[in-house]
């Protein structure tokens, strides 16, 4: 991490970028899954609960996945700014999943 005013934008950058990736990554991956149409006569709820089920596990394994590479990568007296960037990104999970359906 860069040591100045503002190297949170850098950082804010690279969020975002994760961010869009990881929604159009698994948007496209699970696009066959579920049903776009709500308003159905017959049940919708679990092909659309699996839908959701999926892509939350799937975004925490790449959530998972790209915490341990950067705290790897940077050094030890940053890790713990990296964890608001975690609890920032699980709160935008759930954005993305009211986006997804």
């Amino acid at each position: 991490m860069r040591n100045g005013k503002y190297s949170w934008l850098g950082w804010l950058f690279y969020f975002i970028l994760f961010e869009l990736v990881m929604y159009f990554g698994l948007r496209y991956l699970l696009s066959d899954m579920g049903m776009p149409d709500q308003v159905q006569a017959e049940n919708t709820i679990v092909p659309n609960w699996v839908k959701a089920v999926t892509f939350i596990l799937l975004y925490i394994l790449g959530l998972l996945i790209v915490v341990m590479l950067v705290s790897n990568l940077m050094p030890s007296k940053y890790r713990g700014q990296l964890m608001r960037w975690v609890y920032l990104a699980l709160a935008g999970m759930l954005i993305m999943l009211f986006l997804l359906f």
